[in-house]
């Protein structure tokens, strides 16, 4: 593999805790790996997958703009909403519930919430799945954009009145 000195984000001498890794530890090569495998997943959907992106796609579900198949540090998340921290998993069959939390807990540790949904929810019970999402959506933390840094706010004392 030959990278250019200007793609930075490719970049094998990047510290693995700079970068598109973003904390995770993660080599230029193991991500390259996993965003191969999050396209081709992308690519290849199930079902299930493809009726709820349905549902979330262009900001439908409360104005929240959700990624498929979007890789979070050492994982690849079926649904991934940034802006309130969620991650949507379709589980079907071949799911491990133990690696499921083993993963869930390591996602959580970087402040990511999962919430886990089967394909049999997905296929027969799209509103109860999209009403659990939203749910959970709207009790998210909405931080202000641009917060003042300590000590720098409005001051009731000394104020003209």
């Amino acid at each position: 593999m030959s990278l250019s000195p200007t793609d930075f984000v490719l970049r094998t001498n990047t510290p693995p805790l700079q970068g598109r890794g973003r904390g995770w530890g993660l080599s230029a090569a193991q991500l390259l790996e996993l965003q191969a495998r999050a396209k081709h997943m992308r690519n290849n959907p199930t079902e299930p997958e493809k009726r709820l992106w349905r549902n979330l796609s262009n900001s439908q579900l409360g104005g929240y703009k959700f990624r498929r198949q979007e890789v979070v540090g050492n994982a690849i998340a079926d649904f991934a909403c940034p802006s309130a921290t969620l991650i949507v998993e379709v589980d079907g069959d071949t799911h491990d519930e133990a690696k499921d939390r083993l993963r869930d807990g390591t996602l959580a540790a970087h402040g990511w919430r999962v919430l886990h949904v089967t394909n049999a929810d997905v296929m027969r019970n799209m509103d109860g799945v999209l009403a659990s999402i939203l749910e959970i959506l709207e009790r998210a933390p909405h931080p202000h954009p641009n917060p003042s840094p300590e000590g720098d706010g409005l001051s009731i004392e000394g104020s003209v009145g």
